[in-house]
């Protein structure tokens, strides 16, 4: 129910080799990710990857190596950007656009891909001091030469929750804002400051819904670059069925759906829409819903 379990090797002991993405650059046994504007190219259910030399200029990075031992490049073009940008427009896919069409090693790519693009083009000067940081590690890391210090590509904590009823038999979820009412999904929030992934869940939830949460398990994660989280999934039981209400600035309304219910908007028949298939979010549903079933 998760994604990035597929086994991409990552590769980390040739980060330090010198001049390592120069050497594959050269390389005709190397393929290529291109990402442009947080997405990359999908045709026919899988990522489109190219030669080096088919690529101009660029922030290259290195993802990995497949289970063959082919290496994976990153590069981070902006558009238009030669030969690349004449790709057509609908097969620039994120995340979201794939709605889980991809499979296993292609999303685990992709998502690896979009984070790191998101990182290359954010963080080039540093926080610090201001003065433009050098790339090492093969792209992994920064290196501001007035503060000599270190920057990492940051990962930032949320939690996402599937609250279900003290019987197990219904299941509490909410509308965003943001949404217009069009869809009902779990709960989510930042981990703030000092905080432990299990208060992050019941502070999010009593402020969110206005439960209290009786139990609280951890479920499984999802990585989920937009720009830079990682999604903590639980599976919550309410203390009390009553008392749950909007907070009426991010969440507009909160429903109790029956297990019928979910059924149905899983299936697309309503009677509310539910998050897509790409999002640990709608795990977490078919989660519950399957459990009992």
């Amino acid at each position: 129910m998760t994604i990035g379990r597929a086994p991409l090797d990552r590769a980390a002991h040739l980060r330090d080799v010198p001049g390592i993405l120069e050497a594959l650059r050269s390389s005709d046994e190397v393929e290529v990710i291109v990402v442009r504007e947080g997405r990359a190219r999908v045709e026919d259910g899988a990522l489109v990857t190219t030669a080096p030399s088919d690529v101009g200029e660029a922030q290259w990075a290195l993802l990995g190596r497949r289970a063959s031992g082919t290496p994976l490049l990153l590069a981070v073009v902006d558009p238009p950007s030669q030969s690349i940008d004449a790709a057509p427009a609908e097969t620039w896919l994120g995340l979201r656009e794939t709605g889980g069409t991809l499979d296993e090693l292609n999303t685990e790519i992709l998502v690896e891909a979009t984070a790191l693009a998101g990182w290359l083009r954010d963080a080039r000067f540093c926080p610090s001091c201001g003065r433009s940081m050098e790339l090492r590690q093969s792209g992994w890391s920064r290196w501001c030469a007035d503060c000599d210090r270190e920057h990492f590509p940051r990962t930032d904590p949320a939690v996402i929750v599937a609250v279900q009823s003290e019987d197990g038999e219904r299941l509490l979820l909410g509308a965003n804002a943001q949404w217009n009412g069009r869809m009902y999904s779990c709960f989510a929030g930042f981990v703030e400051a000092g905080e432990s992934l299990e208060t992050t869940v019941h502070r999010e939830i009593e402020e969110e819904a206005g439960v209290r949460l009786a139990d609280v398990r951890y479920i499984s994660s999802q990585a989920w670059p937009y720009p830079r989280s990682l999604m903590l999934g639980f599976r919550a039981t309410a203390g009390t069925d009553r008392n749950a209400r909007p907070d009426g600035e991010e969440i507009v309304d909160v429903r109790w759906f029956t297990r019928d219910e979910i059924g149905s908007a899983l299936a697309g028949d309503g009677p509310v829409g539910l998050p897509g298939s790409a999002s640990i979010a709608r795990a977490l549903i078919v989660d519950w819903y399957e459990e009992e079933v």
